[in-house]
């Protein structure tokens, strides 16, 4: 029974953050009217190669696309540095998706024109062979964790004129995008200073009974090119399997997945559950305090609603000083007004512009 259980936990809180996700496919998201006078952004689109990815047993790409979105002063003023945002994305979208769904540069120019500083926003793609990394570690799909903080960065520092220091470093997320931003922000405040999380998916799960023919379909899958076949929560199942149970002994897909013929499996369960951020955040406690800035939003329509306050319930407990606003709106709706009128201000508000601010 308490297999079953939790198993039912696991995979009702993948599928609130899945079900979540679907919207992005069928919701117009709002966006916010064009600011007049707003000057415009350069968009470099890259290759950053993965040195964390190298080898990863999916054979996902190891260089990957990334977007980087310069302020109108950068070919201007020669001799500025700035501080960089990373944005990541949710599941199932890659950056370049998730750049129409927040709307930049319009969004960008917008902030910029309506007083937030000149920052440069650099949005990566962590699209898998299942559609999403998970912003995790795993040798079936490499380490994105360490990409993020480690690979990009480094490659963002040494090609553009940044404020190279944790304080001028800001991280942001949505929906996967939003656990990432989470999961990573607890592992490295030693890279960023500040954080802005929206409505993270995957921090926790609930009750529910395990949908047999879920299962059964994720069982059929025997070659990677099956999965390309699936729809979208059986797909978001096998990128969860992949980042978080990965089995470099069980080909060709390299991952372990919570039932085998039909009889659930507990030992993969544990390592699902032990990558929920609301079971390991309190060994990150000392971490999370070094942050000069954390906020936390989701929509009082989002199905991830409960869990996104459960995350600001745990900060508050340990007195960590964090914002957390419930919006009027659904798990899309109002992502890029959002992005314009609070991500980056937050970030305008918290990051250090200066080489000699700490």
């Amino acid at each position: 029974m308490m297999r079953h259980k939790l198993l039912a936990v696991l995979m009702l809180g993948l599928a609130l953050c899945i079900e979540s996700r679907l919207a992005v496919t069928q919701v117009q998201t709002e966006v916010p009217a064009a600011v007049p006078g707003a000057k415009p952004v350069a968009v470099e689109r890259i290759k950053v190669h993965g040195a964390a990815l190298e080898g990863n047993l999916e054979g996902d790409a190891v260089d990957r696309d990334v977007l980087v979105f310069l302020p109108p002063s950068y070919n201007k003023e020669s001799s500025r540095r700035y501080p960089v945002v990373y944005a990541l994305h949710g599941f199932w979208v890659g950056a370049e998706q998730w750049s129409h769904e927040i709307h930049v540069p319009q969004t960008i120019e917008g902030a910029f024109a309506q007083g937030a500083k000149e920052m440069i926003v650099v949005l990566p793609d962590s699209k898998t062979l299942h559609n999403g990394s998970m912003y995790s570690s795993s040798v079936t799909t490499g380490d994105f964790e360490k990409f993020i903080a480690q690979d990009l960065v480094t490659y963002v520092d040494s090609h553009y004129r940044t404020i190279p220091d944790r304080a001028s470093r800001g991280l942001a997320g949505h929906s996967m995008g939003g656990y990432g931003a989470t999961r990573i922000g607890m592992k490295h405040p030693d890279i960023f200073g500040s954080v802005y999380i929206m409505s993270p998916c995957c921090l926790s799960a609930r009750t529910e009974p395990i949908n047999p023919e879920l299962a059964k379909a994720l069982e059929a899958v025997k070659a990677p090119e099956d999965s390309a076949k699936l729809g979208f929560f059986p797909r978001a199942m096998l990128a969860s399997a992949a980042a978080w149970s990965p089995d470099p002994k069980n080909a060709p897909l390299y991952l372990d997945l919570p039932t085998r013929d039909g009889q659930t499996q507990t030992d993969v369960l544990e390592k699902w559950a032990a990558n929920a951020p609301l079971a390991f955040i309190d060994q990150y406690v000392g971490n999370l305090r070094d942050y000069r800035a954390i906020s936390i939003d989701v929509g009082d329509q989002d199905g991830l609603k409960a869990d996104t306050a459960k995350l600001h319930d745990v900060l508050d407990s340990y007195g960590i000083k964090h914002g957390f606003e419930i919006y009027q709106g659904t798990h899309t709706s109002k992502v890029a007004d959002r992005f314009q009128n609070h991500v980056i201000p937050f970030f305008s508000k918290n990051l250090c512009f200066e080489a000699a601010c700490k």
